[in-house]
């Protein structure tokens, strides 16, 4: 075999003398200008509202990063919160609401009202919630007509996908129920005298919960916790397993039969109501029959009462006047109930927004945010005199714009 010379392998290489090293250019990355944000909170006066939506360590938080914050007198006194300690924090106390609301970005904690939706100035922004069944036309009308960027907070999602106001609020509707239902068993508010955990040789009393998403996951915890007996319904089975095993022990669970469900019912000391609505009306499972074979002296607390209720016999009531009784059945029927423990409610409302208008300072502004944020997206009902909410579009007959395609053609 010959083996031929590898000349071509062992050639050098040919460099010509045209050739130059030309520098690149490297992009950096622009960094937004932070914007300095104003910020008005203003009292709430309505839908007995004891919260707060920014509690003043998070006002201090923002002051020190070069905000003006704007506390309306008494703004926070529901929740315990006092205006010595949101001037000690660095806002600035506003006596005159005309005053308050000539802030650029408003932060409520209550839906918007009547009045204030007249104070409110062109372009503004507002941090609210939103009460579907609530809600006017001629209140839509006059947001659209100042162009107000509107985000309904208990719709904005996180990084995760879930939505975390509505979260907190459902977690706190769910254990305070059970200590509800614990307070009206009790001589002291004329119910039947029944401890709620029972004690050795007696048995604990029979709760029932309606619903096995998160607030009826928190009451079952809350039960379980004071040694109540836990019976749970749902029309998801997806959902009772989950709740299982987040709960960590096994429980007495059923899908929403009826004659189980009345069954059951007869036997309760405690009915609690937590279903989901649908097309933003809850349900109604229990029929006046069923309450009417209820223990006399039991409690019925229909914390979907908000979206209609899942009881027939359920209305709305108030922190004023919580309950009434029909078929000598107790029913609690406030719509608000986070509103009862407003301290804990403020705090966890406080510990979303603080963030969010953080990173709205440094994208540079509310409508860099919201191209930015996907998740602040699901939260705006209203931009710049479009309704950009599909349902409420649909409701109230204005034109549906979709934000997605709104920002697309402004950028």
């Amino acid at each position: 075999m010959i083996i031929e010379p590898v000349a071509a392998m062992s050639k050098k290489p040919y460099i010509s003398p045209s050739f130059s090293y030309v520098p690149l250019e490297e992009t950096l990355q622009i960094t937004p200008k932070k914007k300095q944000l104003f910020i008005g909170i203003p009292r709430e006066t309505s839908f007995q509202e004891n919260r707060i939506a920014l509690t003043p360590e998070a006002v201090s938080v923002l002051v020190n990063e070069g905000h003006d914050v704007a506390v309306e007198h008494c703004a926070g006194e529901g929740s315990f919160y006092f205006d010595n300690d949101y001037s000690e924090a660095g806002a600035r106390i506003v006596y005159d609401k005309t005053e308050l609301y000539k802030a650029t970005t408003i932060i409520k904690s209550a839906p918007i009202s009547d009045e204030e939706a007249s104070l409110l100035q062109p372009n503004q922004v507002v941090i609210s919630p939103i009460h579907m069944p609530l809600l006017k036309s001629e209140l839509l009308e006059q947001l659209i007509a100042k162009k107000i960027i509107g985000i309904a907070f208990e719709s904005i999602k996180d990084d995760a996908g879930t939505y975390p106001i509505v979260r907190s609020m459902s977690e706190i509707a769910g254990s305070y129920a059970i200590t509800i239902a614990a307070k009206y068993l009790g001589n002291t508010e004329h119910g039947k005298g029944v401890l709620l955990g029972g004690i050795s040789g007696v048995p604990p009393a029979r709760v029932l919960i309606i619903g096995a998403g998160l607030v009826g996951e928190f009451a079952a915890r809350a039960a379980f916790g004071l040694g109540a007996s836990v019976k749970i319904f749902d029309n998801s089975v997806y959902r009772l397993m989950r709740l299982q095993n987040n709960i960590g022990r096994r429980c007495f669970t059923s899908v929403l039969e009826p004659i189980t469900l009345a069954e059951e019912l007869r036997s309760a000391d405690v009915a609690i109501g937590a279903l989901k609505p649908i097309n933003g009306l809850t349900p109604v499972v229990v029929t006046d029959q069923m309450v009417s074979n209820m223990k006399s002296g039991s409690v019925i607390i229909d914390v979907s009462i908000d979206r209609g209720g899942c009881f027939e016999t359920s209305r709305l009531t108030s922190h004023e006047q919580p309950v009434f009784k029909k078929y000598d059945v107790i029913h609690y029927c406030v719509p608000n109930i986070a509103s009862a423990v407003s301290r804990t409610a403020s705090r966890a409302i406080s510990n979303v927004l603080m963030p969010i208008l953080q990173q709205c300072a440094d994208l540079g502004g509310v409508e860099d945010l919201i191209s930015a944020k996907s998740g602040i997206r699901k939260g705006v009902y209203m931009y710049k005199g479009c309704v950009t909410n599909a349902p409420i579009a649909k409701r109230f007959n204005f034109k549906y714009t979709d934000l997605d395609l709104l920002l697309a053609s402004q950028g």
